[in-house]
């Protein structure tokens, strides 16, 4: 596989950023099929893909959102066009006969384990990810945050599932005037070791 070139390796990372303010710009739908379309293709172990997003784009859907937002995060959120809640389905391994059919997986993973929980997370975190690179491929700007209440999300969007809050992303055409300097990042020697 060729690598990306500069310019593409600045839009995923190098000059992308956070995204707190955003313009009066909306997000169409077929632009969040064609991401999710994107995203779904970043692997994950045993083909699990346990995470589930809800693309919250109306003004209902927001003011369910609301009330478990902190108060750093409430205006960033109510103006952007959309924000996903990135969410684990806990019962994952239900798919695992049509995402991986060739092993009969489901065993790997009983209901309500550690294994089966740490898959979880670990695999909707990652799915996360690819949705923030995915909508950067296409476009669009990020702001990915952790700032809200995940047990008032649970209540208003997947009461009765066996889905659950991670993590929630703000969607759209971000302002550059809301765009903060950029922070600073560890060394290589600080963060990595070649073994």
């Amino acid at each position: 596989m060729p690598a990306l070139d500069a310019a593409a390796l600045d839009t995923l990372f190098r000059t992308a950023r956070t995204q707190n303010a955003w313009q009066d710009k909306p997000v169409s739908d077929q632009t969040l099929y064609e991401l999710y379309e994107t995203l779904k293709f970043g692997p994950t172990s045993a083909n699990c893909s346990p995470a589930r997003f809800v693309f919250v784009r109306t003004p209902e859907g927001k003011a369910k959102l609301r009330p478990a937002l902190s108060a750093g995060n409430l205006n960033k959120t109510m103006t952007a066009p959309v924000t996903v809640i990135v969410a684990t389905d806990t019962a994952f391994y239900e798919q695992l006969g049509t995402l991986f059919p060739h092993v009969d997986a489901k065993p790997w993973f009983p209901a309500g384990s550690a294994v089966a929980e740490a898959t979880a997370f670990r695999n909707g975190t990652l799915q996360g990810g690819y949705l923030i690179l995915a909508a950067r491929a296409l476009g669009l700007d990020a702001g990915p945050m952790s700032g809200f209440n995940t047990g008032l999300v649970d209540e208003a969007f997947f009461a009765g599932t066996t889905w659950k809050t991670n993590f929630i992303i703000n969607l759209g055409y971000g302002d550059p005037a809301g765009v903060q300097g950029r922070l600073p990042r560890l060394a290589f020697g600080d963060a990595c070791v070649l073994a």
